[in-house]
């Protein structure tokens, strides 16, 4: 049942959904026309925060949401995560750093120099540099336009061939590669593809976004998107929790010629690979960091 309630992060008031124990959140500044989950029981937590320490780190995770959702990453949260968020060492913190931000946004959206995108408003947007306020997002937008990187009309912007070159240096020389992960609907295995796993994904090329799917039909069950899946330049499926779903959704990747990358938990190996075709030899893999080691060889 869908409900209206307050985003901590950006303080607009938007539509709500619950799955399970986290509330969907859609269409705020956040996350403008995706949506991201919050925990239930974090929300008062969050809320109840002495405002000082508010002040200093909700525009940050707002800008971490905005930046994951707008890369077609999944965004759940929880309370517990906002001080790692808010230390890690990919938030930018100098004004250059946030600068590379809206560069990469740009880049992201458009398909070459002198291509527009809009940007309005500007007051519910600062968060694209992970900026505190609109007054740091404005100057950081001159900046960009002194540096003859960006071009400004209004609520128009675009890369300069110069803007555009420096983007796609920052995004190792090209944009990346549409790959969609394909794993189980569980809180500890999703941590561990998004924190050790993922990043290594992205150094070969690749924009890693994951898809869960649960054994039993839930309301926190997220349908797999088919116009994703065809999107995408690799598809990883791991088959640490039996799911038809899931094989069924690679078998439709393999019938477009998407190249697809099995793998299973050891744990779980003698329950999936008697019954496996014989095309499908997965990557058995004890932890993460091993299965990570496995993926460059074969991601190089």
């Amino acid at each position: 049942m869908m409900t209206k309630k307050r985003c901590l992060f950006c303080d607009e008031i938007v539509a709500t959904k619950p799955e399970g124990d986290y509330d969907r959140y859609m269409s705020c500044s956040c996350a403008p026309g995706g949506s991201y989950r919050l925990r239930r029981d974090s929300y008062e937590p969050i809320n109840s925060l002495p405002h000082p320490q508010k002040r200093g780190m909700l525009h940050i995770v707002s800008a971490y949401i905005r930046e994951l959702t707008d890369r077609d990453e999944e965004m759940s949260l929880s309370v517990e995560d906002l001080e790692s968020i808010v230390n890690s060492p990919t938030i930018p913190v100098t004004i250059d750093n946030k600068a590379n931000r809206l560069l990469q946004y740009l880049y992201r959206h458009a398909e070459g120099a002198g291509e527009s995108v809009i940007i309005h408003p500007l007051a519910s947007n600062y968060n694209l540099t992970y900026s505190p306020n609109l007054q740091e997002l404005v100057f950081i937008i001159d900046k960009l336009r002194n540096e003859q990187l960006i071009i400004r009309e209004g609520t128009s912007f675009q890369l300069t061939e110069q803007g555009w070159r420096e983007a796609a240096a920052i995004q190792g020389g090209k944009k990346l590669k549409p790959c969609t992960i394909l794993i189980a609907d569980d809180e500890d295995l999703s941590t561990e593809w998004q924190e050790r796993l993922l990043p290594i994904i992205e150094q070969y090329g690749y924009l890693p976004r994951l898809l869960t799917h649960a054994n039993t039909r839930t309301p926190s069950s997220e349908k797999y998107s088919l116009e994703r899946i065809a999107e995408s330049k690799l598809i990883i499926a791991d088959l640490t929790s039996q799911s038809p779903e899931m094989q069924l959704t690679a078998g439709y990747a393999l019938g477009l010629n998407i190249p697809v990358i099995w793998t299973v938990n050891s744990r779980n190996a003698d329950h999936i690979l008697p019954i496996s075709i014989k095309e499908i030899r997965p990557i058995v893999w004890d932890t993460a960091e091993e299965l990570a080691v496995i993926l460059q060889q074969r991601l190089s």
